[in-house]
């Protein structure tokens, strides 16, 4: 017959045993079996963007769910922060986007965000893009700071994909059935000319690449005009190449 457990064996037992429920639950979502991710991480990422002292004014942060491939659709998705304090459901954009909570209760409960499919068919990160305007009219030059701030904060998180790229334009895109949008360049002298409109992925990687993009490429366009919306974009993204 096994001897009883020493009190203080006994206390360190438990405390594993409560942790292995989280270990193997993230062991499954990395494995495309659960529909979890540890709040922990999330936050670990989005206070980068937070603690961020330089030029942001131009930026959006978000959190953001987006699908591995194309099969993995982002319609009916629900991601909600589930904590000892109750749920919260975060409302995703049609990018998958999500205002990040922070909340130090759920980081220090180790809060699960959960989403109503398996987890491993999406990718999920700290996400910054351009800032909209409600009132659709976009300064060239205060385009061209965007970038650069945007630039500028990847290559202080380390983001090894723009080592050597420098800021060559923004992209506007809107859903592809959205037959209304448009973007016309409006010149100094109140000359205008539409941006042409093409199909492709409103962020470099994403696997959904049917939406409708407007470029606006600053070497060909100058820089004392304005950029005017019909319609607000669902995302204004960097060129940088």
């Amino acid at each position: 017959m096994p001897r009883p457990l020493r009190p203080l064996r006994l206390l360190l037992l438990c405390a594993l045993l409560a942790l292995a429920p989280g270990r193997a639950l993230a062991q499954a979502a990395e494995a495309g079996e659960s529909d979890w991710v540890e709040y922990r991480d999330a936050y670990r990422q989005m206070i980068w963007f937070e603690k961020y002292s330089k030029p942001k004014q131009f930026l959006l942060s978000h959190y953001r769910v987006r699908p591995r491939d194309k099969g993995a659709s982002l319609d009916g998705l629900r991601l909600t922060l589930n904590s000892r304090a109750g749920s919260l459901n975060l409302a995703l954009d049609a990018l998958g986007r999500a205002v990040f909570p922070f909340s130090k209760a759920a980081y220090d409960d180790n809060a699960a965000l959960t989403l109503n499919r398996k987890a491993g068919q999406f990718h999920f990160a700290a996400w910054v893009s351009i800032a909209t305007r409600a009132d659709g009219v976009y300064e060239a030059a205060d385009l061209r700071l965007a970038c650069e701030q945007l630039l500028a904060y990847l290559r202080y998180v380390g983001d090894g994909g723009v080592g050597g790229k420098s800021c060559v334009g923004v992209q506007f895109s809107y859903a592809r059935h959205d037959g209304e949008a448009e973007v016309r360049l409006r010149r100094a002298d109140h000359g205008q000319s539409a941006l042409p409109a093409r199909e492709g992925p409103a962020f470099p990687g994403d696997v959904v690449n049917n939406l409708r993009l407007f470029v606006y490429r600053f070497a060909a366009a100058p820089e004392a005009g304005q950029l005017v919306t019909r319609n607000t974009p669902l995302a204004i993204a960097a060129l940088l190449e």
